[in-house]
């Protein structure tokens, strides 16, 4: 009897415990439907230029779509400086939930300013990423030593 009863609550615990399991493994798959959707932004951080570290923060949005495009805008001040600028690129979201972001970003009168390289994760259930810039390169070839992060949400 004692070997019956054992087996039979050692079975109930497997099988209650199923759907956590579960729900725990999907949360670690991603894809870009994953982190398809409405995103708001912060980005915070320096660059850093010959003349010392210059202060650069940016809030924006974009939309992404199933297929890893996106497009959006920001405001974003360097130095100082505002700018409005508009963002379109790609994004292949990996199953571990990391992401890479290659985003072109135009000035108001449709100028490329900078080509941006962004390496993500995300967190929440695909509901928030974290973000850190791995390069910017401006039209010229000439590359812009950062170091900026973003904190982004779903909306």
């Amino acid at each position: 009897m004692k070997i019956r009863l054992t087996t039979l609550v050692l079975l109930l615990g497997a099988f209650s415990a199923a759907p956590v399991l579960v729900r725990a493994q999907d949360f670690k798959h991603c894809s870009n439907a994953t982190s398809a959707g409405r995103w708001g932004f912060t980005t915070n951080g320096v660059l850093i230029l010959p003349t010392g570290a210059v202060p650069v923060t940016a809030v924006g949005h974009f939309v992404l779509d199933l297929h890893g495009n996106m497009e959006g805008s920001q405001v974003r001040s360097v130095g100082g400086g505002v700018a409005h600028e508009t963002l379109t690129g790609t994004v292949t979201t990996n199953p571990d939930c990391t992401a890479k972001y290659t985003i072109s970003v135009y000035d108001d009168s449709g100028n490329l300013v900078r080509t941006s390289v962004l390496d993500a994760v995300f967190t929440n259930g695909g509901r928030k990423a974290r973000v850190i810039f791995e390069s910017i390169v401006l039209p010229s070839g000439a590359s812009l030593p950062s170091v900026l992060s973003i904190e982004g949400e779903k909306q």
